[in-house]
């Protein structure tokens, strides 16, 4: 039996990384003035981009990688199929305007799998057993809404029912590690309750980095050219890079909380204190894909499918199988012991894959791994992390690091109020920064008008037989 009611989709959801595309970079002509510098070409940046260029004002998006995508990543070299490292899925397939421009581009996207199973051991829950743990996890949900009315926000940990019984790894695992990147005690209640409900999640065949360089277009893009500093006092905004100085009218900075506090990107003056410690508390979740490539399909499951276990502590992981009906599988892990994990490098991440199969499955389905690849975004010196979760007391810290300062804005999924950790929210959260970027520098100054010719034209003198002849002016 499988599993379709609200919260398990959202586990597998939220966070999933663009390809290894060939890196088009203009640093050499990098422009000097600019009307509006985005920061970052992942979704809120690209979207921001397209959106100014839209209104005819001029742009340019730095990048400090050498590809379009941010924590979009697909790797389409390593295995059969393209493989996302990092965001796998959009959502909302009727209003989502990145949807429709991926149909409109040409590639296909899909549905997600319309349940996911539950292994228990080495077999299949049962109907009765997948019912009671639907029934324990939507009391869990129940419990973090309840506490989110509260005066005081609270972690999600300290809301949960104390008799989750046999289920209760399973949901902190559902509803902590495998949607946030965190685990319950590191997780605004608030914060959850407010999230947008994601259960239509829509998948790109050809992946969300994919996607993202599409839509990049012929919009300037400067890769591999990473920005040292910002200086936001005047009038004007100056971004400094390697490859030179642009002057701009307001910048538009999409990089993420954890690298906002990193101090890797200096601004000047400082970032103010406000939305430095709003960036604080929006701190990224861990969460990273081992890829095994597992020919045969000896785990004897569907297309896309979903399936996780009824564990026992933390030492867990989502598995996604068969990826565009090919041998490719992930085992996804997160959270602290997913963080943990990662620190310890890919032969020990690929180790605990293997292990954890045999446990589900038997030694004899992970004999054959063929080729295998491991993500690590924690270590990513330009994300720092998968995608942002609020701290308990950390809700209002959104709307807050969304706040502009002087000609600067903030842009990307950690100011989303409501989809947050999702490509969507940093789309919609790139269109909302650049209009009120656009709206701040006010409309194109009007063309000047034409000066008059220096040499007049000689007057003509009227005809001697015209009715003007001899009359007194």
């Amino acid at each position: 039996m499988t599993i379709t009611r609200r919260g398990f989709l959202s586990a597998s959801a939220a966070f999933g990384i663009a390809p290894f595309l060939p890196a088009r970079s203009m640093a050499a002509s990098l422009p000097r003035e600019v009307d509006i510098v985005v920061i970052g070409a992942g979704a809120a940046g690209i979207a921001a981009a397209r959106h100014i260029v839209a209104a005819n004002r001029s742009v340019v998006v730095v990048e400090a990688t050498d590809r379009i995508g941010g924590r979009c990543m697909t790797d389409s070299a390593t295995f059969a199929v393209p493989f996302d490292r990092g965001a796998r899925w959009l959502h909302d397939p009727d209003g989502n305007p990145m949807v429709k421009l991926a149909r409109e581009a040409g590639l296909e996207v899909f549905p997600a799998p319309p349940g996911q199973k539950i292994r228990i051991g080495r077999r299949n829950a049962r109907a009765g057993e997948t019912e009671d743990f639907l029934a324990t996890l939507v009391r869990a949900n129940r419990a973090i809404d309840d506490a989110a009315h509260g005066r005081a926000d609270i972690a999600c940990a300290d809301a949960l029912p104390k008799d989750l019984g046999d289920w209760a790894a399973t949901v902190e695992f559902v509803l902590g590690p495998s949607a946030t990147g965190k685990d319950l005690r590191d997780l605004s209640a608030q914060d959850q309750f407010r999230a947008q409900e994601r259960m239509s999640a829509i998948a790109c065949r050809q992946g969300l980095g994919t996607l993202l360089a599409k839509l990049a277009g012929s919009i300037p893009v400067a890769l591999s050219t990473p920005v040292t500093r910002v200086a936001w006092g005047g009038r004007d905004v100056t971004v400094e890079t390697g490859a030179g100085r642009i002057v701009a009218r307001a910048a538009i900075v999409t990089v993420s909380s954890n690298v906002l506090t990193s101090g890797h990107l200096a601004f000047a003056p400082d970032i103010p204190k406000r939305q430095l410690d709003a960036a604080s508390k929006l701190g990224l979740g861990s969460y990273d894909r081992i890829a095994l490539q597992l020919p045969g399909n000896p785990l004897g499951l569907g297309r896309d499918e979903v399936v996780i276990e009824r564990s026992n502590d933390a030492r867990t992981a989502l598995l996604f199988a068969n990826i565009g009906e090919e041998s490719l599988c992930t085992v996804d892990v997160a959270g602290r012991f997913g963080r943990d994990l990662a620190a310890q490098g890919e032969a020990a991440m690929v180790a605990f894959a293997r292990e954890w199969l045999a446990k589900l499955y038997g030694s004899d389905a992970v004999a054959k791994v063929e080729k295998t690849a491991a993500t690590h975004w924690d270590a990513a010196p330009f994300a720092l992390g998968a995608m942002s979760a609020a701290s308990p007391g950390g809700q209002p810290s959104r709307r807050v690091l969304a706040e502009p300062f002087g000609n600067v804005f903030i842009a990307g999924e950690a100011t989303h109020e409501t989809l947050w950790g999702t490509v969507d929210g940093a789309w919609d959260s790139g269109e909302r920064a650049a209009d009120a970027a656009l709206k701040k520098i006010g409309p194109p100054k009007p063309p000047a008008p034409e000066k008059p010719s220096r040499s007049r034209k000689k007057k003509r003198q009227p005809h001697p037989t015209s009715h003007n002849a001899g009359r007194i002016r």
